[in-house]
């Protein structure tokens, strides 16, 4: 094939996520994000719709946000460990959020929208990965809880996180974990 593009197929069958408690300072400049937001805008995006918007959110605010945090968990009957699991998640060096922002459309139906923010999360992860940061793409309490999303990230009505993208230096690579035999999970039909 003509356009075949060797290093980046490498890329995609070696790159792994980078959990946040692997991530360390420094994160990323703010003008490196603005880079890495510009490559993960590159999305499907039927009908050019832009049905998304980021959230950066730096170190000095996940300081204020990680005990608001922890107090939400709590206060939702969760035990101290959920609690601290929830608060730890917030070490990241940077965070972005990908805020999935449904546009209203005759001809786009929503949950297309919706997959177009999750297409945002991916390739803001693959950005980062391949500009040598380590990233990953988790949710958990800040971004499932509706409260705590709209008191504290800003959410409007009809918003919801589609993802929080951790970013920061990569610490030890994680080892591979087994992936998907994609034998018993494609279908031909021929």
């Amino acid at each position: 094939m003509e356009y075949r593009n060797e290093a980046a197929l490498e890329f995609l069958a070696t790159r792994r996520s980078h959990p946040p408690k692997l991530l360390t300072e420094p994160g990323p400049s703010r003008d490196q994000v603005q880079e890495l937001l510009t490559l993960a805008a590159r999305t499907p995006d039927h009908g050019k719709l832009e049905p998304w918007r980021f959230l950066v959110l730096g170190r000095s605010r996940l300081d204020r946000l990680q005990p608001l945090l922890r107090q939400e968990v709590l206060n939702d009957g969760q035990d101290e460990a959920a609690a601290d699991k929830a608060a730890s998640a917030f070490s990241s060096p940077v965070i972005v959020a990908v805020i999935s922002s449904p546009v209203d459309s005759t001809k786009i139906p929503q949950w297309e929208q919706v997959l177009s923010a999750g297409a945002v999360c991916l390739g803001l992860v693959n950005a980062a990965l391949a500009s040598g940061w380590g990233a990953a793409w988790l949710t958990g309490f800040a971004a499932t809880n509706d409260d705590f999303a709209r008191s504290h990230l800003g959410l409007r009505d009809g918003e919801r996180v589609a993802g929080l993208v951790h970013i920061g230096t990569r610490g030890n690579t994680p080892p591979e974990r087994p992936r998907p035999d994609i034998a018993t999970k494609t279908s031909w039909l021929e």
